[in-house]
């Protein structure tokens, strides 16, 4: 099964972003061919309750599903099914009844403590067809702050439904457009345009820590910038993110018209390079950047008016130039 997954990848990149729908027949299993919102975030909870469990029995699986932990394809029932104890505080679904698809960042249990957790649930004609997940635990590295995550609450404007109405494609063409402002980062925009589709109080947080829009430091660092003070805009303009030298794997199976969100996937490829010259004319060196590393990143963009308005990163430490068995490389790389 795991080989005809993987054959299958290739034939998937022809799709481009166009997602697939569900099935037009009628479900043949116990999820409704019509999963709405609230059913599909239930499914979620059904899903992580079977996990605490230790006990797939039950769940609407179909005979051929496909699972990740991490982008390795494991067997229902291994990994952090063996391990979990519970679930934290800290839940946050999307929603894509259109394409059959539902995600969710939050905190959960293991070895007496808490880690940072992202799950997409695929369902087809009734069942389970696809379960990724990515697992961001204690001592993974960069800006990282689990027991706050525990603790947040996503702002009320993520579950807006009054924004201007955008086009499947083109939420992913802005989600898409912080990958490629981000890739080899000169300040320069996208693709030498200039711009860059960010609102003026950007925010990101990363594994539970502010990256964009932090409160300013207590001190100013010794290399003179305060970087995750900045808001997004003001991070890509200065060029800071050179250190990223490529972003490929780029996949957005989750959209949520109704909210304006992006659910999304790539693979970060840094460490080759570590100093560069900022759009100021400054040099600058990014301290321990000087081994080759890659990050799994999922990413979930809240976008307004064509423009990201917020990010929530979950992504853990990988081998350099890590692949991913999931189809639609949308990146070309």
């Amino acid at each position: 099964m795991r080989a005809m997954f993987l054959t299958l990848g290739a034939a998937a990149l022809l799709v481009g972003v166009v997602l697939t729908l569900p099935n037009a027949e009628a479900s043949t299993g116990p999820i409704p061919l019509n999963c709405n919102r609230a059913c599909l975030e239930g499914l979620v909870n059904q899903y992580l309750t079977a996990v605490v469990a230790h006990n797939p029995t039950g769940l609407p699986l179909s005979k051929d599903v496909v699972y990740t932990e991490n982008n390795q394809v494991l067997d229902i029932g291994d990994g952090y099914w063996k391990t979990a104890e519970g679930r934290g505080q800290y839940s946050h679904y999307f929603a894509d009844p259109e394409g059959g698809q539902v995600a969710y960042m939050g905190t959960m249990k293991e070895a007496g403590g808490l880690l940072l957790m992202s799950l997409r649930l695929r369902v087809e004609l009734g069942r389970i067809t696809e379960i990724e997940s990515v697992f961001f635990k204690p001592g993974g590295g960069g800006p990282n702050n689990i027991a706050f995550m525990d603790t947040y609450k996503p702002e009320d404007f993520w579950f807006r439904t009054d924004k201007p109405k955008a086009t499947r494609a083109e939420l992913i063409a802005t989600a898409d457009s912080y990958f490629s402002g981000l890739q080899k980062n000169d300040g320069k925009g996208v693709n030498g345009t200039n711009t860059y589709q960010f609102t003026d109080d950007c925010k990101r947080i990363e594994n539970g820590s502010y990256t964009a829009g932090a409160p300013p430091a207590p001190t100013m660092p010794a290399s003179g910038i305060d970087s995750n003070a900045m808001d997004c805009l003001a991070q890509f303009k200065l060029g800071y993110y050179f250190v990223v030298q490529a972003i490929h794997h780029r996949r957005y199976p989750v959209v949520d018209q109704e909210r304006g969100v992006v659910w999304s996937h790539a693979i970060f490829d840094q460490g080759t390079v570590n100093k560069g010259v900022l759009s100021n004319g400054k040099a600058f060196e990014f301290k321990g950047f000087n081994r080759p590393s890659s990050i799994l990143v999922t990413e979930a963009f809240l976008i307004e008016n064509s423009k990201i308005r917020r990010v929530e990163m979950v992504g853990n430490s990988t081998p350099y130039h890590t692949n991913s068995p999931w189809p639609g490389n949308l990146s070309g790389n």
